[in-house]
């Protein structure tokens, strides 16, 4: 991120790269988090305690935990810094110089800013000394997160902190983009391999011995079994350069035999590699020896790559890892260890379902989503960060790509990856074309021509003789069924939107491509007039506007004309004083209606579509609009007159189609209240939707189904 003179900052109080350290990382990626997802009106910058090498370009201080003078020093220079807003502070014991690292009260009692703590440990049964520090540690803050519900109730159990002041935040995660574990084991000559793997700054508290002796009993059931150690000594373990712990799990790989089953990486992994190694895992093993461990960065990134868990029953492990998850041994106990491996290589159904598991479970706390919970905290204890905006990620259209076979796009999707027993569809071959070829109007990449036609084709295939459309195609590419049982009005609909999406841009494409999207859509004026469904006459009139404005096509207009005296009639027979819409329910792509009375006004010029358009857009966004958040319609049950909506089963299509209409009003009237709905409605996407959490995947640019009561459908179809 950045930083400007008006930045208002977040200063982290943390260790940081390069130093090699599980808070180092987690704040380096909490930091990046907040610059991805958060314009620049908001800094993140560094006090970075005992650096070990010169400052990194976020650091604009140094703390020196062994000297006092440097704590006071410290926060001199915070509060002369008038842009700094809220400090903070990432705690671990050992970080902080005094016993119990009690030097950090002084600095504490010497700044006049908000802070925020965010304890790594939180110890259980404290003694008066241990106590009596941390409740003054609350004392001087504002505010305390931790990771765990266990470690909250600690704090208040044990050290009677008032629940108020606790913020639980989860570690955070990567998003991932899903790859074939068999294609990412060939990568690494892990191909044929049963692959389990343990990763992190290596040390006695890991107890990686534990794995290794119950790999001997494994093997006899899993010869193909290999055993990952990843990562580098801590460098708190390293005497004099002899790294005595290494050596010793070595010679004990050795003495039992199974030093082919038994992978040492001792290094440092970037982030891309680990990600990579944590998905070719089969199963992940999490072998602390540490009873009050409460939190641990990687169990949270093996679960977020879809490892099933199999880990010691320590503090952290029994918080997060239900049975749908992983299983739970005894410290130390590798007989229980191998026993559960065993059991999870002889069950694939389970150990595919635990991946889903872990995938849903894991996305709430992706590191985006905990930049956002974070920013309600600095909010709630300082009034002067106030509103700020969101960042619109880079347009990216991989999934769409992953998404196309050469018929055409898949239906639907199982997490990322395409589902091509779904089959394939009018309706989204419809949709993907409008999006390509609006792609192509911003950037025009020759290489997308090929989906232009596979889409454009797919229609093809889709036209009957009489004009008309079917709208399911199974994975074999035969017509289905299901289209002798459905209302195919709306599918219909959006092909002619889409065809006059691709007509609309004959001066950028191929005449051939425009000339066949003209020939189908001749073909459709014969059943046009015909449409009755106030969704697909609208968006109709969406498409043969964009005819009409290219091609100045009076049989377009007429037709406009009609569709739109249709729509008028279905609004004078729905609406009074407290309902101005057209039907006695709100349902799905409600905007397109308004939408086109809008376009009704552009083509004739009549005040009546005007003040009808305006009094039904402004309706609907009082019921999608509230304190200043988006909201679709609910699928569950719809929005129907003179009773209570139900909330919550929000389509992600739905905040597209509001955009898009929301758009057409703003460049019409060009008054800002529009771009402010266009700003809400589109930071949806970005978390600010009531459960707080982002609506697409980053390292896909997938966007997920739907938003739910509690949780996010991950599926991006």
């Amino acid at each position: 991120m950045k930083n400007s003179n008006r930045s208002k900052k977040i200063l982290f109080i943390s260790t940081f790269p390069p130093v090699e350290c599980g808070i180092a990382t987690y704040t380096k990626d909490l930091t990046d988090a907040i610059s991805t997802i958060y314009s620049g009106d908001l800094a993140a910058e560094i006090c970075a305690i005992n650096p070990t090498t010169q400052a990194n370009h976020r650091t604009t201080y140094t703390l020196n935990s062994n000297h006092l003078l440097s704590y006071l020093s410290l926060a001199k220079k915070i509060n002369q810094d008038q842009l700094i807003k809220v400090v903070h502070i990432q705690h671990e014991f050992g970080l902080f110089g005094g016993e119990y690292g009690c030097y950090l009260i002084h600095l504490l009692k010497a700044i006049n800013k908000p802070v925020v703590i965010t304890f790594h440990t939180v110890l259980p049964h404290p003694n008066k000394q241990l106590r009596s520090l941390v409740c003054e540690l609350v004392a001087h803050s504002q505010h305390i997160t931790v990771m765990t519900e266990d470690s909250s109730m600690v704090l208040q159990r044990d050290y009677a902190i008032n629940p108020d002041v606790i913020a639980v935040i989860a570690h955070g995660t990567h998003l991932i983009k899903r790859e074939n574990k068999h294609k990412i084991k060939s990568k690494y000559g892990l191909s044929h391999s049963f692959v389990l793997s343990t990763f992190g700054l290596l040390g006695p508290g890991k107890s990686i011995e534990t794995a290794i002796k119950a790999i001997p009993h494994m093997i006899q059931h899993i010869p193909n079994l290999k055993y990952l150690v990843l990562g580098k000594t801590h460098p708190n373990h390293l005497l004099q350069q002899n790294d005595e712990y290494r050596d010793h799990i070595k010679q004990l790989v050795q003495q039992l035999g199974i030093e082919e089953h038994v992978i040492f990486i001792n290094k440092y992994l970037s982030l891309e590699v680990l990600l990579e190694m944590l998905q070719a895992t089969d199963i992940y093993l999490f072998t602390s020896k540490d009873p009050n461990q409460a939190i641990s960065g990687t169990l949270s990134y093996a679960m977020s790559c879809g490892c099933p868990i199999i880990a010691t029953s320590v503090a952290h492990s029994q918080a997060v890892l239900t049975p749908d998850l992983g299983l739970l041994f005894d410290i130390q106990n590798h007989q229980q260890l191998a026993q559960a491996v065993i059991k999870l290589f002889n069950d694939q159904t389970l150990m595919n379902r635990i991946t889903v598991n872990a995938f849903q479970k894991t996305r709430h706390g992706c590191w985006e989503n905990t930049a956002i919970k974070h920013l309600s905290v600095y909010q709630s204890v300082s009034e002067q960060i106030g509103d700020v905006g969101f960042k619109q990620p880079k347009i990216q259209l991989n999934h769409l790509h992953e998404l196309t076979t050469d018929f055409g796009i898949i239906q639907f999707s199982q997490l990322c990856e395409p589902d091509l027993n779904s089959g394939y569809t009018l309706d989204d071959n419809a949709r993907a074309l409008i999006v390509i070829c609006q792609y192509m109007q911003l950037f025009q990449q020759p290489n997308n021509l090929k989906y232009i036609e596979i889409y454009l084709s797919f229609i093809e295939k889709c036209q009957s003789a009489t004009g008309d459309f079917i709208n399911y195609i199974d994975k074999d590419q035969n017509v289905h069924i299901q289209n002798n049982h459905v209302n195919l009005e709306d599918s219909n609909a959006r092909a002619v939107w889409a065809l006059t999406t691709l007509i609309s841009m004959q001066q950028k494409l191929p005449k051939s491509l425009v000339n066949r999207a003209k020939v189908m859509l001749l073909k459709c004026f014969t059943w046009i007039e015909g449409v009755l469904s106030p969704r697909s006459i609208g968006f109709i009139i969406k498409g043969l506007y964009l005819y009409h404005q290219v091609e100045n096509d009076q049989q377009a207009l007429k037709l406009i004309k009609i569709l739109s005296d249709r729509l008028i009639t279905h609004y004078d027979l729905n609406h009074d004083k407290d309902w101005q819409w057209y039907e006695s329910y709100l349902t799905y792509a409600n905007s397109v209606l308004p939408e086109a009375m809008l376009i009704a006004y552009l083509v004739t010029g009549s005040v009546g579509y005007k003040k009808v358009a305006l009094q039904s857009l402004d309706f609907l966004m009082s019921k999608q609009i509230i304190d200043n958040r988006f909201r679709t319609i609910s699928n569950q049950g719809w929005c129907h007159k003179d009773q209570i909506a139900n909330e919550h089963g929000e389509q992600s299509i739905d905040v597209a189609y509001s955009i898009s209409t929301l758009e057409l009003f703003y460049e019409t009237f060009a008054d800002i209240k529009f771009k402010a709905m266009i700003d809400t409605a589109f930071s949806w996407y970005l978390g600010n939707n009531h459960l707080k959490q982002v609506m697409y995947n980053a390292a896909t640019g997938g966007c997920y189904d739907g938003l739910e009561r509690e949780e996010v459908n991950i599926n991006q179809g």
